[in-house]
């Protein structure tokens, strides 16, 4: 994909092309147009040429032949002095057809002729003037050759500076181009760094409208992205901190059992030891031994109430684990509020039992990698998270109706990876499969150890 879009031609160069094809179509319509003006003028001009030609020989040959036996010879003097008749060539023959007399060729670019396609195409066609005179003939030809030359001349030296002027048009096209697309290297950097995660960069006010609505959008798209870490960010803080109270709480807890089972504890099993001892002793001394049997008694129900307060210290109870559950749920809402457009449904089924801090933290990390990769590369409208379980594991899935993962999804899925990596350390499986409707379900398995305290 990488060597198509870099052996692709730029924006640049399809406008640069564009305008300068379309000039050089104008160019060519206005050189068929001056083609066909050329020949109506070329034509004009040769047949005003020979009209005065022929006028000049109607007057001569009557006077020439009144001059008698030297008429011929006179009438061809004449015509040999004056040569070509502007651009008309000049022919004589006798009454048997021999030619008797040709004009020499024009000196004006002699030995130069058009080229054969350009002077069938502005060459006139102009009938010859046959003129009797006497025994004698003379034909008139009209000559086109010198004036179709000349257009011949004009137009070379026209398209060389047509030449030079669209080449100077398609440079000045593509500075004025490279000015306008500028900003587009640096939305494309701004691109690749959200590409990479990184939000922090944002796009200035262009003076093009089409690229200033394009920088606003992506301003947008950045603002929306930037708050969406931020708010994953204090929620993966909020969890945090929830989790050292927790610790600490638990901690504070073993530290009171422990004193009140070997500090109150014991001193109550002391004074039961010391009234059981006063009771055998005292058996002849109702008073002392009434007074010893209540002390055994009290200290029998004090001991109870330790051990009440030490079942409810030492006991795992919902509160004593992780709350996956409300976790997960939590999390999923605060994502549905930031990513409107993607339809969010959540099904989570009790777990029974509170699962340990490790399992938890990383069923709740795959679904907050599962969901970001939903919006950065899946191109999603609907996602499902579920939670439940299944064979006695704990099962949580997460199902798009996105793109999927491709037949080859290559290097640097981290994401993947990471998840691969929490799940393998719990002892689970990882499974990625596509749906019979499209998109990729993320799906692992967790074996669901009971969250015990050692104490």
């Amino acid at each position: 994909m990488t060597d198509r879009l870099h052996h692709a031609p730029s924006l640049k160069a399809h406008i640069s092309l564009v305008l300068t094809a379309l000039i050089a179509v104008m160019m060519a319509v206005t050189a068929v147009v001056w083609m066909r003006e050329t020949r109506n003028a070329i034509h004009e001009e040769v047949e005003a040429a020979t009209r005065v030609a022929e006028q000049w020989l109607n007057v001569l040959i009557p006077e020439t032949l009144a001059d008698g036996p030297q008429a011929r010879e006179r009438l061809m003097h004449h015509l040999e002095a004056v040569g070509r008749i502007r651009a008309n060539r000049l022919e004589v023959f006798d009454s048997l057809g021999g030619r008797l007399y040709l004009s020499p060729d024009s000196p004006y670019k002699a030995g130069r002729f058009a080229p054969d396609g350009f002077t069938r195409w502005v060459e006139p066609t102009v009938a010859p003037r046959n003129l009797p005179a006497g025994e004698l003939t003379i034909v008139l030809t009209p000559d086109t050759s010198r004036a179709v030359l000349d257009a011949w001349d004009k137009l070379t030296a026209a398209l060389g500076w047509a030449v030079a002027l669209l080449m100077l048009i398609w440079l000045a096209t593509r500075f004025a181009i490279n000015r306008a697309l500028s900003p587009v290297a640096e939305i494309h950097s701004a691109l690749e760094r959200s590409a990479q995660g990184r939000f922090d960069l944002r796009l200035p006010e262009y003076p093009t409208r089409e690229l200033a609505l394009l920088a606003r959008s992506y301003n947008r798209l950045a603002d929306s992205l930037d708050q969406s870490l931020a708010e994953n960010a204090r929620l993966e803080h909020d969890q945090a901190l929830a989790h050292a109270v927790q610790l600490r709480l638990e901690q504070e807890r073993r530290l009171i059992a422990r004193e009140l089972h070997d500090e109150l504890g014991q001193g109550i099993t002391a004074v039961r030891a010391i009234a059981g001892a006063i009771i055998q002793r005292s058996t002849d001394q109702p008073g002392l031994n009434g007074s010893a049997q209540a002390i055994l008694a009290m200290t029998g129900q004090m001991q109870e109430g330790v051990h009440t307060i030490l079942q409810r210290l030492r006991t795992s109870t919902g509160d004593d684990g992780l709350h996956v559950e409300e976790a997960i749920r939590s999390y999923c809402e605060l994502w549905a509020r930031h990513h409107g457009d993607i339809e969010i449904q959540c099904t989570i089924e009790p777990l029974a039992q509170a699962v340990s801090d490790a399992v938890g933290l990383t069923i709740l990390r795959m679904v907050q990698e599962s969901l970001t990769n939903v919006v950065r590369h899946a191109r999603a409208s609907r996602v499902e998270v579920r939670l439940g379980l299944r064979d006695g594991d704990i099962e949580i899935e997460i199902i798009d109706n996105g793109c999927g993962l491709g037949e080859n999804p290559g290097p640097g899925r981290y994401g993947l990876m990471g998840m691969r990596e929490r799940v393998a350390e719990l002892h689970g499986r990882l499974e990625l499969c596509r749906p019979p409707q499209g998109g990729l379900c993320v799906r692992a398995r967790l074996p669901h150890p009971l969250h015990t305290e050692q104490g």
